[in-house]
């Protein structure tokens, strides 16, 4: 890991100490200053706050899951834009096929991946589903000979919180967080990223 990467992960960190020791009020302020660097707009937008506001009201746990293609760079330098739409649109099939929830919701997001809007999903189960979803990716067999396992990979980062009134995007963030930190560690990796006990996690791994 460089010290670029080091840096990074402690302003992540910092800012997330700050925000837990903030009162429910201005948590939610907080979150909305961290998350503003994931502002998105359009369909994405209106799926998490649709969740957001859901999970609020009925007091449950909302957990959004980043995936992304293992180097998407190489693969996109070697099989050109038509084949990197088309292994897109197949991975889009394969994910939606083990959802297995009406309420979750798969959305396309930049170039190379997806995020998951997933109420109401326990971090336990959250890290079983990305499983299944690597597992799936893995079976279509997607040639990648820029890749070590010979076929399309993804790898995946995932954030749960117990939303309080405000919607923010504190959540898409930390899933992109942890979605770069596990490819950073290979192919097919899992990374997660639980925003209500966020500072217990980061003590134990110092």
């Amino acid at each position: 890991m460089s010290m670029n990467d080091f840096a990074q992960r402690d302003s992540f960190w910092d800012r997330v100490r700050a925000l837990l020791q903030r009162t429910p009020a201005g948590r939610s302020s907080a979150f909305a200053a961290i998350g503003r660097q994931a502002a998105q707009t359009g369909p994405l937008e209106e799926e998490l706050r649709r969740a957001w506001s859901i999970a609020a009201e009925r007091q449950i746990g909302l957990c959004v899951m980043a995936v992304e293609i293992d180097c998407f760079t190489d693969y996109l330098a070697a099989y050109g834009r038509d084949a990197a739409e088309d292994c897109l649109e197949t991975l889009d099939q394969a994910i939606g096929a083990v959802l297995g929830r009406p309420e979750f919701r798969c959305l396309r997001v930049g170039q190379s991946g997806f995020v998951l809007v997933l109420p109401d999903l326990p971090l336990r189960t959250a890290r079983g589903l990305a499983g299944k979803i690597m597992a799936a990716v893995r079976h279509e067999g997607l040639v990648n000979k820029e890749s070590h396992a010979g076929v399309v990979t993804v790898g995946a980062g995932l954030a749960v919180i117990d939303p309080v009134a405000g919607f923010d995007y504190s959540v898409l963030d930390a899933a992109r967080h942890a979605v770069r930190k596990a490819q950073r560690h290979g192919l097919s990796r899992l990374d997660a990223i639980d925003l209500n006990t966020a500072e217990e996690r980061q003590s134990k791994a110092a």
